[in-house]
């Protein structure tokens, strides 16, 4: 089984105990949506001796924290999976990572994304609605394929543009994204 060296960051033990199905490894639990500055200060402390890995639910609550942390804390990396891999098989619970097989989880922490401080601004707003990502009746659901194809979740317009320079996205990689977007919608 292959060991992380970096510790990762979850929301409950429910992702521990699927994490470590997949691979061998340390995690934090934030325990819920609420993060203390005591948790800020020990996952700083963290992030210094080994490195964190954001690996949060892909939910409004899991954004948040992810959102959180990437603030207070400078070079996370973060590991995302898609929604459709985080529902729940029962009737019951929510959308999360605990949900995911150990396979999803595995490839999620092979695709690792690093926040920089700095991000470069590859990307700007006009490059959205050109590719029909705002301002048009399915650009919602345009974002979600390319967070899915890319691989850093869903954000609004706003969002995906900083989401899109903090992650250094190739812009051949979005291209093509928008690409295999463009060919399913004509499949459709």
């Amino acid at each position: 089984m292959i060991r992380i060296k970096e510790v990762i960051v979850v929301e409950g033990k429910d992702d521990t105990k699927q994490i470590l199905k997949a691979v061998e490894a340390d995690t934090y639990e934030t325990n819920g949506s609420a993060i203390s500055t005591a948790d800020i200060e020990k996952l700083k402390k963290l992030q210094d001796s080994r490195g964190l890995i954001v690996f949060t639910d892909p939910d409004f609550n899991g954004e948040r924290i992810r959102k959180i942390i990437s603030q207070a804390i400078p070079g996370v990396k973060h590991a995302f999976i898609k929604r459709k891999d985080g529902v729940p098989t029962e009737a019951h619970g929510s959308l999360g990572v605990e949900h995911a097989t150990p396979a999803v989880i595995k490839a999620s922490l092979e695709h690792l994304y690093t926040q920089t401080t700095n991000p470069q601004q590859l990307f700007n707003h006009q490059d959205l609605q050109e590719a029909g990502l705002t301002g048009q009746p399915d650009s919602r659901k345009r974002r979600e394929k390319l967070g899915q194809l890319l691989g850093i979740g869903y954000g609004n317009g706003k969002q995906l543009v900083h989401r899109l320079n903090m992650f250094r996205i190739d812009r051949s990689a979005f291209e093509q994204a928008i690409q295999q977007i463009d060919r399913e919608e004509d499949h459709e």
